[in-house]
């Protein structure tokens, strides 16, 4: 049986936010590396709106939905 399509927009939303919090820690250590200062508010915004976009890409961009599939 197929899993229902609700469940498969949680796991690609879960996917697209681990990748954006990845994505925002790279960010972070850059600016590490950079020796800027970071303070809490940066550091959390650097790794929170990637996150997000990247839970709202993930849910809304699932595998299969492309309009590019022939049916």
């Amino acid at each position: 049986m197929n899993a229902p399509r609700s469940s498969g927009r949680v796991t690609t939303a879960i996917v697209g936010a681990l990748v954006g919090a990845a994505a925002g820690i790279l960010l972070v250590s850059a600016a590490g590396a950079l020796a800027l200062e970071i303070d809490g508010l940066f550091a959390g915004l650097a790794i929170g709106a990637p996150a997000l976009c990247g839970a709202v890409v993930g849910a809304f961009l699932m595998p299969g939905n492309s309009r590019s599939n022939p049916r």
